[in-house]
């Protein structure tokens, strides 16, 4: 028995599959997000490195931070003189391995980011927190103290150091040179007294 044909006008009952289908959903997709985008502005063709734009950026007072997060930690926490040029941008605790871990985020005066973290985890354990699947570099010398050297995701170093029961850890885009001046910073800082 033959199937009737459907007259002009009806839908094929079957609807389209294989690879033709599948590329016109992705264009009506790609097209839908890219008016939506364009509209709300949220995109830019930006070549080359990201541009930070240094007058919106989020300011904190580390020293505050650091002074609301003393009494949750079980080691003293150094609070670090930084030139101007240096904003201070975020703030976090973290849980490592059993124990808290404080860290404060900075835009260097090259628009590069740099980080310091403050625990007393062990250091494989406070490492893979900031870097996931670490790689043992070497060391570098910063502040009078040798730095045991990683390179984490996204290539950035990491660089950590034991201070009196305190492990410090620098990390972030920011070169060498930026690393070394937060390092020499953390290490003759001095530490909050909470109230």
């Amino acid at each position: 028995m033959a199937t009737p044909s459907p007259g002009p006008g009806a839908r094929d009952p079957e609807p389209q599959r294989g690879p033709a289908a599948l590329l016109r959903s992705f264009l009506v997709v790609g097209v839908a997000v890219l008016v939506v985008a364009g509209l709300l502005r949220a995109c830019s063709f930006a070549p080359g490195a990201p541009q930070v734009d240094r007058e919106s950026v989020p300011r904190i007072d580390p020293a505050a931070e650091l002074l609301g997060d003393a009494p949750t930690m079980r080691i003293p926490l150094r609070v670090p003189a930084l030139p101007a040029d240096w904003i201070p941008q975020s703030s976090d605790v973290v849980l490592v391995a059993g124990t808290r871990a404080a860290r404060v985020g900075w835009v260097t005066p090259d628009d590069e980011f740099a980080r310091l973290v403050q625990s007393d985890a062990d250091e494989a354990a406070l490492v893979v927190s900031e870097a996931g699947d670490p790689t043992a570099t070497g060391t570098v010398q910063a502040g009078g103290r040798t730095w045991v050297t990683h390179t984490g995701r996204r290539g950035e170093p990491i660089w950590v150091a034991d201070v009196d029961g305190v492990r410090l850890l620098v990390t972030g885009s920011a070169t060498p040179e930026r690393l070394t001046q937060l390092a020499e910073a953390a290490l003759v800082a001095p530490f909050v007294v909470p109230r």
